[in-house]
């Protein structure tokens, strides 16, 4: 998959809770225009929770296009991101857009990206963007090996990201299931 930069958004699931956690900071180049921006979205009734990574058009076409693909499969999240990852792959517009997207539902959490993939994590956590990899890391350790809740491994993960990835701040948006 394409490595977007310029955000940390990070999905964590314990229990019947899930947390969509991502950072406000909108940057060109190496200026940060804004700091707590809203990169995260409720849909179909509050049961699924999305947020995009990259070019905030891009983003929230793509989540637009999410939302109407949810209502036509009726809230059924792994049908409607198969439906989005078909469009976006052969469509000419939607093949530009530089932004990826992640999804999640007390039963699922999806990474969906321009180039086809659908990916499900093996355990509770993903993550998308440039401070991913760091938040990622600190939710699957905070799960394994604490029982800390998941709104309190979120929140410590992207505490951790914002530490270490120049695109990534403290400011965060969150969403919660259920």
């Amino acid at each position: 998959m394409s490595r977007v930069h310029a955000t940390t958004i990070l999905t964590v699931r314990r229990g019947e809770n899930v947390v969509m956690i991502g950072d406000g900071q909108v940057t060109v180049g190496d200026m940060v225009l804004k700091h707590r921006a809203r990169k995260l979205r409720r849909m179909h009734n509050n049961t699924i929770l999305a947020g995009f990574a990259g070019s905030a058009a891009d983003g929230i076409t793509l989540l637009e296009r999410f939302e109407a693909e949810l209502e036509r499969s009726n809230g059924n999240l792994r049908r409607a991101a198969v439906d989005l990852a078909k469009q976006w792959r052969t469509d000419r517009y939607l093949r530009r857009l530089e932004a990826e997207l992640l999804t999640a539902s007390q039963d699922a959490i999806l990474v969906l990206s321009g180039d086809g993939n659908i990916i499900e994590p093996d355990d509770d956590a993903a993550g998308i963007g440039s401070g991913s990899p760091y938040a990622l890391s600190a939710a699957r350790a905070l799960l394994r090996h604490t029982e800390m809740g998941a709104l309190e491994i979120a929140q410590a993960a992207m505490r951790l990201a914002g530490e270490m990835d120049l695109y990534t701040n403290a400011d965060v948006v969150l969403e919660t299931l259920p």
